[in-house]
């Protein structure tokens, strides 16, 4: 393929318009959507809903992530070859990971590498539609099916504690827990985390926690609000505050992650893989 025509596809995709792409590619819209048209028909395929923004179609989709590899091929070539060039890695990796462990694995990339990371935040239960998409090269995640053309790795499990202060629990504590929490105010991290109401599950076998909830997509602002007496939720136990009181004591959640990552030759992303296993052997359970 036409590694421009790829490149504009690219563009589009991560601007979210033909305008966008345009000014990000200084080149005019007309010449954009004039280089996506010859991409289908070399293609045969639609690859794009012009819609604001844009969407992949499933084609689409198959084309990124190749155009992605290609590019990536294309960094990794460049950089063998002495050019002064910043191999781009974009990873996919969930809040938690990325407030305590994620960060210093990063960190054991060899520095004579010359990298740029591209961290995208997403729930551990959604990174791999990233992967699937074309959006990132690999991916902290909690699914260990592999995504296609992609390898696993499983690095461990975090694990969480259902968590409050006393004062909450003073004034919501009405018998066992499983009478109670089920309706008291709870902390969630967005609207993808089922973490609160898995645990509930396993106290109520069928009952979810409450619907009086507050959305904090902030991982260490998460704990700040269970700590100032929001409600109740499920802390991961390296981000426990003092005068957190633990719930249902002995009673955890547990949830494992693995890596995933292209099946590319591609020595930056092998470091980086390398460095994420070795931090997540200390960090992860």
């Amino acid at each position: 393929m036409d590694l421009d025509l790829v490149r504009t596809l690219l563009a589009v995709v991560d601007a979210g318009t033909f305008d966008a792409a345009a000014t990000a590619l200084h080149v005019t819209p007309s010449a954009v959507s004039q280089r996506i048209k010859a991409l289908e028909q070399r293609t045969g395929r639609v690859l794009l809903v012009r819609a604001r923004p844009v969407r992949l179609t499933p084609s689409g989709e198959v084309l990124v992530r190749y155009g992605r590899q290609l590019l990536a091929l294309d960094q990794d070539l460049d950089a063998a070859l002495g050019d002064d060039v910043v191999v781009r890695v974009p990873i996919a990796v969930n809040a938690d990971s990325l407030a305590t462990w994620f960060l210093p694995a990063l960190q054991r990339v060899p520095r004579g590498l010359k990298m740029s990371f591209d961290l995208h935040r997403e729930d551990q239960d959604h990174t791999t539609a990233l992967l699937r998409q074309g959006v990132v090269m690999a991916a902290v995640t909690s699914s260990r099916e592999p995504v296609a053309g992609c390898s696993v790795r499983k690095l461990g499990h975090i694990r969480y504690a259902a968590m409050a202060t006393q004062s909450f629990v003073d004034r919501w504590q009405a018998g066992p827990p499983k009478s109670w929490l089920p309706d008291a105010p709870v902390v969630v991290f967005d609207r993808n985390d089922d973490l609160q109401d898995r645990f509930v599950r396993t106290l109520t076998r069928g009952r979810g926690a409450s619907e009086h909830r507050h959305h904090v997509p902030s991982s260490e602002v998460y704990v700040q609000a269970i700590a100032a007496g929001f409600g109740w939720g499920m802390v991961l136990l390296q981000q426990v505050l003092d005068g957190l009181v633990d719930l249902v004591p002995g009673r955890t959640v547990d949830v494992p992650l693995y890596w995933q990552q292209w099946k590319l030759d591609s020595p930056a992303l092998t470091a980086v893989a390398a460095a994420v296993a070795e931090e997540a052997a200390i960090a992860l359970r």
